[in-house]
């Protein structure tokens, strides 16, 4: 048995006492005192008689027997190369015993449990959800004035999770005013792919300013950001990496991970399935021309469609600038999936944000109160008034007026 693998046991054990529990207390749920065992025989006229007493020997000695069962089945659950007992009783059953059903299910239910803290999953990577449905269950309920990018994540974060064989790994680049939801969004879907959400293993966030301040440190940034991919890629089968102010990326530094991002060799066997997240307000004004042409010509803002909305995304990034986009092969060799766009926030969603902002904390709040935080925010064009220059991004700060 491995060294690190008996405090885990011993941590089993005390689960155990779940289960076993039971063989140290007496039928009426008192603890056993040490004289079942070391006295003799209960005289005939004790408190409790002889036949009692008999019965009471026997239940708790088939308990014992039953916690040792469950001990031993438990054991195969997890340990399953240490399981020479349960092979054995395959092929020479032990008669007049089979693991209750209640009991089984339990300890698949504990065995799940403990699963959940360390790597005796049968996948081999118990941090790994892929919960799609709550995905979207949490955008519908969450994300306010993103029809365009609710339906995108979630659409090519299912397909590309869903096909046996991806061509190449997922890139998606989000484009929109600071405060829109980009970041909201990233985070949401790293908490619904992974168990331990941002914090997994298998995430990693990058920030241009704060990973890549300089640009005469330009070589080791390429070699260093090529080794953590690489070390990430080795230990999960699933992996994310997320890119904020994607825009101030170096291109050489887009280039050095161009290869993480290309299509898989045909002859390649094991598929690693690889999500990258560039974050840029890149495009904003753009997307914010195009709902503020649609609210002038009296549409509902539901009506922009991607495929309107996405060329143009692409015509202003391809065009030549200060930024890594336009510099690098990314663009060029259509490396990036889609572009989604996060159109910019009217009042009415700045409210819904300052909602969630109270229920988040657990604060009551009234429509005065919220139409009270909406009307702090500065709102453009100077002449309509109409976008929150800064979307949700200071919303939760400013409910701290309310409180007492």
């Amino acid at each position: 048995m491995g060294q690190g693998r008996l405090p885990a046991r011993l941590g089993l054990a005390c689960c155990l006492l779940l289960l076993g529990g039971s063989r140290v207390l007496g039928s009426h749920g008192m603890a056993r005192g040490p004289w079942e065992e070391e006295q003799g025989p209960v005289a005939e006229g004790g408190p409790w008689g002889r036949a009692k007493y008999e019965a009471v020997k026997k239940h708790l000695g088939a308990v014992g027997a039953l916690s040792k069962q469950y001990w031993q089945y438990l054991v195969c659950k997890v340990w399953q190369e240490d399981c020479k007992e349960e092979k054995e009783e395959k092929s020479h059953p032990r008669p007049g015993w089979t693991l209750p059903l209640v009991g089984q299910n339990y300890l698949e239910i504990l065995s799940a449990w403990y699963c959940s803290f360390g790597k005796c999953c049968e996948t081999g990577d118990c941090r790994i959800v892929n919960n799609i449905t709550g995905l979207e269950a949490d955008l519908n309920g969450q994300l306010h004035g993103q029809h365009l990018a609710k339906e995108v994540v979630v659409r090519a974060v299912h397909e590309f999770l869903q096909s046996p064989r991806p061509e190449k790994p997922l890139v998606l680049s989000f484009h929109g005013w600071s405060g829109t939801g980009k970041n909201f969004v990233a985070r949401m879907v790293a908490s619904h792919l992974y168990r331990d959400g941002m914090k997994s293993e298998c995430v990693r966030l990058f920030i241009s300013l704060f990973h890549f301040p300089h640009h005469k440190y330009l070589d080791l940034y390429k070699a260093q950001l090529k080794k953590q991919i690489s070390e990430t890629l080795q230990v999960c089968k699933q992996s994310l990496f997320i890119f904020d102010e994607a825009e101030k990326l170096h291109f050489s530094l887009l280039d050095a991970i161009k290869p993480f991002m290309a299509h898989y060799d045909k002859g390649q066997r094991d598929y690693q399935r690889s999500i990258f997240l560039f974050l840029s307000n890149l495009g904003g004004n753009t997307i914010n021309e195009v709902a503020l042409d649609f609210w002038r010509a009296g549409r509902a803002r539901e009506e922009i469609s991607m495929e309107f909305l996405e060329q143009r995304l692409r015509l202003e990034l391809q065009e030549p600038a200060e930024n890594g986009y336009a510099r690098s092969h990314l663009l060029k060799e259509n490396l990036i999936d889609s572009f989604v766009p996060f159109l910019p926030l009217e009042y009415h969603h700045v409210k819904l944000c300052a909602r969630d902002a109270f229920v988040a904390r657990g604060l009551p709040y009234t429509e005065a109160a919220l139409d009270e935080v909406a009307r702090m925010m500065v709102f453009v064009p100077k002449e309509e008034k109409l976008f929150s220059a800064q979307g949700c991004k200071s919303v939760s700060q400013r409910i701290n007026y309310f409180l007492p």
